[in-house]
């Protein structure tokens, strides 16, 4: 990822799997989505409208009918939305291990080669919904690593002049768009996304809205030490975690992260479990070793500015937290250590190393 960093407190071109016409280039010479014709019938009958597609379940998991076989595939009904979509012919379960249900008195229709069944007319299966390279809804008995609703995360297979492309676990790449990143990414970067429509009525990745899709039930108390996914930095509150990617949870607003990125995973300590299930963390070790680490900062810092700071201990909390990192709590513990322990001198204020480090 091109990396922007939290705060202290608070491509390439080339072809990609959006062919057959739903990616083309425009007569200017940049890229547009072209234009799609669709088959007759039920099947892809014109575009949908986005509330059409929302309304038949793209990118959701549905119990569709077979209604009828063809050399390509099976045609499969939702009874719900009298909606028709194709399952195609490499795509058919067969078998015990499909998901399954025949309808009364349908028997086994048809055996393959190896003697095993072949789903019959009327039985029920369950498949995901999505769009097909020329952008008409298809199932597929696939299980992708993404569905509407949830979040998962998913590795950058390209990245081009309009955005990147991930992998989902199905045959056509899922495709983020830059104004869904919260920074751009780089090929083999794993970013947590949801799914989403866009105005082309196409499925789309997002690194953005993830909060309200994160789960609050974890397992985990106070004290229990988990690793989180950093997915967006919300300098007035803190920086927002994904705990084992899926659980919501919080860095407070005054703790460090400049050293931090989108899309990094953190170790962390939980300090607070909230009455709906979110999770406080903190980054910050025991008070004993945590009071070392933070000294030897400002030691550092001394040293950068010859020896005496330019500030006191009386200085507003937003210069601290600017010049070293540091809450003003935690820096005047620090100073206090060090004037303990004669590193430092404390003069009329003015913060001074005894002797400059070499």
């Amino acid at each position: 990822m091109e990396r922007r960093r939290g705060t202290g407190g608070s491509g390439k071109g080339g072809r990609n799997n959006y062919g057959g016409g739903a990616y083309s280039k425009g007569g200017s010479g940049g890229s547009s989505f072209g234009r799609t014709d669709h088959g007759k019938g039920n099947y892809g009958k014109g575009r949908d409208t986005a509330a059409e597609n929302e309304a038949i379940g793209l990118g959701e998991f549905r119990e569709l009918r077979i209604t009828r076989k063809k050399e390509f595939g099976f045609y499969l009904i939702d009874d719900l939305t009298n909606k028709e979509f194709l399952l195609p012919i490499k795509e058919v379960p067969t078998g015990s291990s499909a998901e399954t249900d025949a309808a009364p008195g349908a028997g086994e229709e048809s055996r393959d080669k190896a003697g095993t069944a072949e789903p019959a007319i009327g039985q029920t299966i369950r498949v995901f919904l999505y769009l097909d390279s020329e952008d008409r809804p298809i199932a597929t008995t696939v299980i992708p690593k993404l569905s509407m609703g949830k979040t998962a995360v998913l590795t950058v297979k390209q990245v081009t002049k309009i955005g990147a492309f991930l992998d989902w676990g199905l045959p056509k790449d899922l495709f983020l768009p830059y104004k869904e990143m919260s920074e751009r990414v780089k090929e083999q970067d794993e970013v947590l996304v949801r799914l989403y429509l866009d105005r082309s009525n196409r499925l789309c990745a997002s690194m953005k809205k993830l909060y309200p899709l994160l789960d609050r039930n974890s397992p985990y108390g106070i004290g229990d030490e988990v690793t989180g996914r950093i997915y967006e930095f919300g300098h007035d509150f803190g920086t927002f975690v994904a705990v084992d990617n899926r659980y919501s949870a919080m860095i407070p607003r005054h703790e460090d992260v400049s050293a931090y990125h989108i899309g990094d995973l953190v170790k962390a300590k939980v300090t607070f479990v909230k009455e709906d299930g979110k999770l406080d963390l903190t980054l910050r070790e025991k008070a004993y070793v945590q009071i070392d680490k933070d000294a030897e900062k400002v030691l550092s810092i001394l040293d950068s500015y010859g020896g005496v700071l330019p500030f006191t201990e009386a200085a507003s909390p937003e210069i601290i937290k600017r010049e070293t990192g540091l809450s003003k709590g935690a820096f005047k513990r620090a100073v206090g250590h060090l004037y303990k322990v004669r590193k430092i001198s404390l003069e009329n204020g003015t913060i001074r190393l005894k002797e400059v480090r070499s």
